[in-house]
């Protein structure tokens, strides 16, 4: 059994992956397998995935018909055997220390959950170069060749992950700042593999990190929080995210708003859905909002209505824990009425 397992879901990426995967078999740390789910790409990737397997026994190739990131991973994790579950995006990677520094904080602490961060020079340089035209895939980060040394860096623990999870910008002066999990992106941290093993992502939606994460975070696990940026994103230009029809994005941000709301309902103390709502739900709110803005014909805005209106009657709109979020709450129970956003 692995120490870690990587799952990597792979579509089109013929492009990347390549440095995806050298970035895994660079780690100076040996003990793990990378699980790589060949999600029916149409593209080379299926070629590179053999040829990674056939030089090293650790990649391990599962091939599926088409079914999007969250069925992918959702693959992939019945033929992870590792102790420790890693996520990387196929088009990204990750710094040689990776394995290595999370793999002993998670020992060392006996922790559930090991949160890094990403390389936050690294993504802006490439979205200016492209926007000017220049070249962006020979750009290597300079961070990639710093090397740590695990004894010194520098961490904190938390058996309540809620103190520190947020969806909320901080001030820079926040002494806390430096530990906060910004955003629930699952590809920012290792898992202890039995404690997501029962918990899959929603299929056939966007931003499945969201209620995924949730989840996760229900169940109360200890974690060490580090602010190394281990992980570097890539921005795909032409990538999911970046094209999607903005209705498309509201629908899957309410999906998941709507899955989540339920589960903590259900399950969750009072101060867990308190400070659940607060750093996470109604930021989500706020976005799945903001789209409404940008639909330009009646049937989109119409489809909208009713996925507010689906919000409302679960109870998901109750309790806006500020001020701000009461405004946004009337705002929203207007635009149900009249169909017309502010």
């Amino acid at each position: 059994m692995p120490a870690v397992s990587i799952i990597i879901p792979v579509y089109n990426v013929e492009k990347y992956l390549r440095r995806c995967l050298d970035s895994v078999l660079n780690q100076t740390f040996a003990d793990w397998q990378a699980i790589c789910v060949n999600d029916g790409s149409p593209d080379g990737s299926a070629a590179i995935l053999d040829e990674y397997a056939a030089r090293d026994k650790r990649f391990v190739v599962v091939t599926k018909e088409n079914g999007g990131l969250s069925d992918a991973r959702n693959a992939g994790l019945p033929h992870a055997t590792g102790e420790y579950i890693l996520y990387l995006d196929s088009d990204d990677f990750i710094h040689p220390q990776t394995l290595e520094i999370t793999y002993a904080l998670a020992k060392r602490d006996r922790s559930d959950i090991v949160s890094f961060t990403y390389d936050r020079i690294y993504r802006p340089q490439l979205m200016v170069r492209h926007k000017l035209g220049l070249d962006t895939d020979s750009v290597v980060p300079a961070r990639m060749h710093k090397k740590y040394n695990v004894n010194k860096i520098k961490t904190r623990v938390t058996d309540d992950v809620y103190i520190y999870a947020t969806e909320y910008a901080h001030n820079a002066f926040n002494p806390r700042r430096k530990w906060l999990i910004k955003h629930c992106q699952v590809w920012k941290n290792l898992y202890r593999r039995d404690l997501i093993a029962d918990t899959p992502f929603i299929k056939g939606i966007l931003f499945e990190d969201f209620p995924w994460w949730s989840a996760i975070m229900l169940q109360r696990p200890r974690v060490t929080i580090t602010a190394l940026p281990l992980y570097f994103y890539v921005p795909n230009f032409g990538g999911i995210v970046l094209s999607a029809k903005q209705l498309r994005i509201l629908q899957s941000l309410c999906a998941g708003i709507e899955n989540a709301h339920a589960l903590y309902s259900a399950r969750a103390t009072d101060y867990q859905m308190a400070m659940w709502s607060r750093n996470f739900l109604w930021p989500f709110i706020k976005w799945a909002w903001r789209k409404v803005r940008y639909l330009d014909n009646a049937a989109d805005i119409a489809v909208a209505r009713e996925c507010f209106c689906r919000l409302k009657k679960a109870g998901v709109l109750c309790n806006p824990p500020t001020r701000r979020a009461r405004r946004m709450r009337r705002d929203i129970y207007d635009f149900i009425k009249s169909g017309t956003a502010v």
